[in-house]
């Protein structure tokens, strides 16, 4: 009864989701297909495809790219995969990074519907997936109820869940409960994500470790970042992943700073591409001499007295990172719950964070531990700890590794996963 609840507002409020959708693929591009067949799970036309691949959900860019040592371990292993997203900037990165199997026929990429039983229910019927893989958090009702009814095994892998998170799905136990209760297994990143997913239902919870951990920049990116860095000449302090309403943060408490010895370079990258327009007009707005990624052809060619760069571009992260000398980590200087901070540890930047960190508290809680990273308070702190750290070779390079010593430690959750999924692989109904 809950369920069909559920079902009936989900209905109602999918006209204003949609328009928001809509709007979203607007200002960031791709093809996002919001009322094509296959988001309600119908596919008219096509051949019914191989059946028993695994599939692997990962809704968005961020799930993606920590997903990436997962499927590298499957398709190594020979497993045919099925990965569906929600986002056009996800399947288009995962397009992009797993090409070669595509074209092999070894991966296959659909959208995963709507969350209507109809919708759900044609996508299993369709695709015959052997088992799912949900990524960190996708837990969607009448998704787990189709998958019970069509006898597809639920895996949620690098799950985790925020005390916050926690409390709001509490208030809705009766519906989220069952769809807990549905998953056949559960691999969380900490005991923390664990006994909250347990009290929430799910029973065979253990702790896997965070997935993150394992993803290893691509070389090219690397090399990428490093001529940039030996280009400009200049220490670079990169904000990474910013969200709506910090990058005003930064901007003020940076205003002081232009007469720094040594020239840095303020590399800005905002967390969502639809934003980037809006960071670009804060810029400018401002009256600052910046420059953007996008408009260039080699951000060598970054002026010495342009005193920003815009990273608006996607899939050069790990570009962006190797060409920085420290991060200062987004998400966390409002109430966002902070963002991963993995990435820049691994490519050894020492890492500032702020007040707000409960979508990565364990992550932070261990880079603090091994003096990898430090908390401050507000922007105004992070920017003038940051600053210092520019002006100290010494500290920055004990910073840089414990970076690299603490993401080495925390390694190996790819290997934990592989090893729960092989029941799965050899045939649908294995436990």
């Amino acid at each position: 009864m809950i369920r069909t609840l559920y079902t009936g507002l989900l209905a109602l409020a999918a006209p204003l989701f949609w328009l928001g959708l809509r709007r979203r693929a607007r200002r960031e591009g791709g093809a996002w297909d919001i009322l094509g067949p296959g988001r309600f799970g119908r596919y008219p036309g096509l051949s019914a495809p191989v059946p028993g691949r695994l599939w692997i959900h990962a809704v968005s860019l961020g799930e993606t790219r920590a997903a990436k040592p997962l499927i590298d371990g499957l398709l190594a292993a020979g497993t045919p995969l099925l990965i569906t997203h929600a986002t056009a900037t996800a399947r288009e990165e995962c397009a992009r990074l797993f090409a070669p199997a595509i074209a092999q026929g070894r991966l296959e990429l659909a959208w995963l519907p709507y969350d209507f039983p109809r919708a759900m229910a044609g996508f299993l019927t369709h695709f015959r997936p052997c088992a799912g893989v949900l990524i960190e958090r996708e837990i969607w009702p009448n998704l787990v109820a189709a998958a019970r009814a069509a006898e597809v095994p639920l895996v949620l892998v690098s799950a985790r869940l925020s005390a916050r998170s926690a409390r709001g799905m509490a208030r809705l136990r009766p519906l989220m409960r069952p769809a807990f209760a549905g998953l056949d297994q559960v691999l969380a990143q900490t005991q923390a994500d664990a006994r909250r997913i347990a009290a929430l239902g799910a029973s065979r919870v253990s702790v896997m470790g965070n997935l993150k951990f394992d993803v290893s920049p691509a070389d090219a990116l690397q090399e990428r970042g490093r001529r940039w860095r030996a280009a400009w000449g200049r220490p670079v302090l990169m904000f990474a992943s910013t969200r709506d309403g910090e990058e005003a943060r930064f901007l003020a408490a940076v205003q002081d700073t232009l007469d720094l010895p040594g020239n840095p370079l303020f590399l800005l990258v905002p967390r969502h591409p639809e934003r980037f327009d809006d960071v670009a007009a804060q810029l400018a707005h401002a009256g600052l001499a910046f420059a953007r990624r996008s408009r260039m052809a080699e951000p060598a060619a970054v002026a010495p007295d342009t005193r920003w760069l815009l990273g608006d571009s996607v899939g050069e992260m790990a570009a962006y990172y190797a060409a920085s000398d420290v991060a200062i980590i987004g998400g966390s200087f409002a109430d966002f719950g902070g963002q991963n901070l993995v990435e820049a540890s691994a490519a050894g930047l020492p890492v500032i964070v702020g007040p707000s960190t409960r979508n990565f508290a364990q992550a932070v809680e261990d880079a603090l531990a091994a003096g990898a990273a430090r908390q401050v308070e507000d922007a105004a702190a992070a920017v003038q700890l940051a600053l210092a750290w520019l002006d100290n070779p010494a500290e920055r390079l004990a910073l840089r590794d414990a970076a690299r010593t603490f993401v080495a430690a925390h390694r190996g959750a790819t290997q934990v996963a592989l090893a729960a999924l092989q029941p799965y692989l050899r045939h649908p109904d294995a436990r």
